[in-house]
């Protein structure tokens, strides 16, 4: 039972920036826009986080940081895929190399040194709610749980409610079917897809907080590992649903958490190397139909041109 309370525990953490990112994803691909760019925005997220941390002392403004860069960083992407009309994924390769050089390169003058950053001496990996950990046997549940874990589950509320129950959220689905039907009917698509991949680079900057401040408490080269493409597997898996996404996420935070949990246990007879493919096997299988094929929004990764035909 402690076992099984532990992988809980490591998996709900090991899912929650899948979350966050995958959230992103469904507000910038509902709205028409392929962000292949979360890889890079969580690990902007993640830099900025610590970098303003480590000068300010307040975990929270590293954590608002975190949106505010994840936003500028999402703002390119959307120049480049709105405004310009450029091709999204070659966009978002492209934002993802920058965010992985500019981040290496601040690394060096901040810290003087490859590979990662100092600790900062206060981050958000305890659990704010210790009245919870007095419950009988999920006490030992709670107390593994950090502050984003809570939020995550907040934001997949949130941005249901957001696109399936608000006037903003029926223009946001009209633009990523049907854009030129939702331009005839007076929405403007191009503001709409701007305020949606920005809102993906809030959610996956503070997905690369949770990375950074919310589990080891610094920065580290290569820390997002594929996460955000993980992210975007859990979108397709969960049909572009934040319930969906939610889901996913934990199924890809499971396969994790087993590998973390095996090799803690020192398993003999089955090689490190091979437990650390776990995570990224399974998301081989989603996206290759083992549970069902996903249809994505018609319009996604379609440049809008108002007027043209």
């Amino acid at each position: 039972m402690v076992i099984f309370i532990a992988l809980l525990a490591s998996a709900l953490r090991l899912a929650t920036p899948l979350i966050f990112s995958a959230l992103g994803g469904i507000f910038s691909e509902r709205s028409g826009v392929v962000n292949i760019a979360l890889e890079g925005i969580m690990i902007n997220g993640a830099f900025f986080a610590i970098l303003v941390t480590h000068f300010t002392g307040s975990p929270w403004l590293g954590v608002f940081a975190a949106m505010f860069i994840g936003a500028l960083t999402a703002l390119l992407l959307a120049v480049l895929a709105i405004h310009l009309r450029g091709d999204q994924v070659v966009a978002g390769v492209a934002i993802n190399l920058f965010a992985t050089s500019i981040t290496a390169f601040l690394l060096e003058m901040v810290w003087h040194r490859s590979g990662q950053t100092d600790s900062v001496p206060v981050s958000l990996t305890g659990n704010p709610f210790t009245f919870l950990e007095k419950i009988p046997v999920l006490g030992n549940l709670f107390s593994g749980l950090t502050p984003f874990v809570y939020l995550s589950f907040v934001a997949v509320a949130v941005t249901y409610f957001v696109i399936y129950k608000t006037p903003f959220g029926l223009r946001i689905r009209a633009v990523g079917e049907h854009p030129r039907a939702a331009d005839t009917v007076g929405i403007n698509v191009y503001t709409v897809r701007y305020i949606c991949v920005m809102i993906s680079g809030v959610l996956g900057g503070l997905s690369g907080a949770s990375l950074s401040l919310g589990t080891v408490s610094l920065f580290r080269e290569g820390m997002t590992s594929g996460k955000g493409f993980i992210a975007i597997a859990a979108m397709i898996f969960g049909k572009w649903h934040p319930v969906g996404a939610l889901l996913a996420s934990l199924f890809f935070g499971f396969a994790e958490a087993v590998q973390i949990q095996a090799a803690s246990l020192g398993i003999s007879n089955i090689p490190s190397e091979l437990l650390q493919t776990l995570p990224y096997v399974a998301t081989v299988l989603v996206l290759a139909g083992f549970i069902g094929r996903a249809v994505a929004p018609k319009a996604g990764g379609v440049p809008y041109q108002k007027g043209h035909r």
